[in-house]
């Protein structure tokens, strides 16, 4: 074996390739409104963290976009900051 050389595990560490998911709001074409309390709780965390993009499978228009709408949802009160205890 070569300096360097990690045999046959592919040189990834030992973790697999997954393909991504496809955006949701690109397949749907559906708007992303701040007001839609049910779209935006499925992508938030149990502790009001917004889900990264990564995780979620949006694209990253529709990310930042998301991230706009939670931000003013929980300025007029619509989805707290944190959880709720």
């Amino acid at each position: 074996m070569e300096r360097g050389d990690r045999g046959n595990s592919g040189g990834g560490g030992g973790r697999f390739f997954q393909r991504r998911k496809p955006c949701r709001f690109c397949v749907d074409k559906a708007p992303i409104d701040f007001k839609d309390i049910g779209l935006l709780r499925n992508f938030l965390t149990e502790r009001g963290r917004i889900v990264p993009r990564r995780i979620s499978g949006n694209c990253l228009q529709h990310q930042r976009v998301l991230t706009v709408a939670v931000k003013r949802a929980r300025q007029i009160a619509l989805v707290s900051f944190a959880e709720e205890r």
